[in-house]
């Protein structure tokens, strides 16, 4: 594995990220974790001026379901790269009017529905976290993907409810209606998981939703096809480079927002109690707190 900076920023998305213009010094590298592989190699290099690391969410190919993604694996990686901030790129539905197909939204709360708590925490066998999660999303990255996404005349919404659902198939038209209903903004199968994730990796967290499709609750709308999806996640893929080309700039060179300290008195275990092998094995994590 390359030796990297520290403050690198990750992203996580489609294969079509990757292919980014102006993204340098590219290499694929291989980053091992004590909860396994990630999705895939991460690609590193630099881009306007900063080292990045993408993470193709699926693999190369989509070769993993939403239901097995390895969140652990992925986030712990990131932070092995010296990762501090992580932009997601997902594809969404839409449950609400003012959500259009190839609009941005910028989520600030998430509804789970998912059954895998297990896969969503770094800790466990031993050392017991308890982070603040009432935010979710790093509210400063999200206000940078925020302009960055109005100066370039995007059809962008900033906050809004993201339900993760389980997947890998689209909603029942009754699921959709109940979300609907409750007044949630967007629906998709896998950020949960690496929000979650993030946050006791202290790493700053945040979503660029971009919508597909209205999932299946509005009438006289096709029902949702892969072919639809991805037809609009191809137009959003363009979109998305821009934002993240533009955002990159407007990140501090420092980590120091309130998310990079979230283990702060998070840890309930005494650390005398703390297994020796699980201490090495998360010190990329526990490092500050020893």
């Amino acid at each position: 594995m390359m030796a990297m900076d520290k403050d690198v920023i990750g992203i996580i998305g489609g294969s079509g990220l990757y292919h980014i213009e102006g993204l340098t010094e590219q290499e694929w590298v291989t980053v091992e974790t004590p909860y396994g592989a990630p999705s895939d190699q991460f690609l590193t290099g630099k881009l306007e001026g900063r080292r990045v690391a993408f993470l193709p969410r699926h693999g190369r190919g989509h070769r993993i379901m939403p239901g097995e993604l390895n969140h652990r694996a992925n986030i712990f990686a990131m932070k092995k790269l010296g990762v501090s901030w992580i932009i997601s790129v997902s594809a969404v539905g839409s449950l609400q009017e003012e959500f259009k197909p190839r609009d941005v939204v910028l989520p600030d709360q998430f509804i789970d529905n998912l059954r895998t708590a297990r896969n969503q925490t770094l800790f466990g066998n031993g050392i017991v976290a308890h982070v603040a999660f009432a935010e979710p999303i790093c509210p400063e990255l999200r206000e940078i993907l925020y302009q960055t996404a109005q100066s370039l005349g995007a059809a962008v919404h900033d906050r809004g409810v993201y339900v993760n659902m389980e997947g890998p198939a689209f909603s029942t038209k009754a699921e959709s209606l109940r979300n609907h209903k409750e007044g949630h903004s967007v629906i998709g199968m896998t950020n949960m998981g690496e929000a979650r994730c993030a946050r006791e990796a202290e790493i700053a967290y945040a979503t660029i939703a971009m919508v597909t499709d209205y999932d299946c609750w509005k009438e006289n709308e096709e029902a949702v096809t892969m072919e639809m999806v991805i037809e609009n996640l191809n137009h959003n893929v363009a979109l998305a480079k821009k934002i993240i080309r533009g955002a990159i700039p407007r990140i501090p060179l420092e980590a120091n927002w309130p998310c990079h300290s979230a283990l702060m008195n998070a840890i309930a275990t005494d650390k005398a109690c703390w297994p020796e092998e699980l201490k090495k094995q998360l010190m990329p994590i526990l490092y500050k707190y020893l």
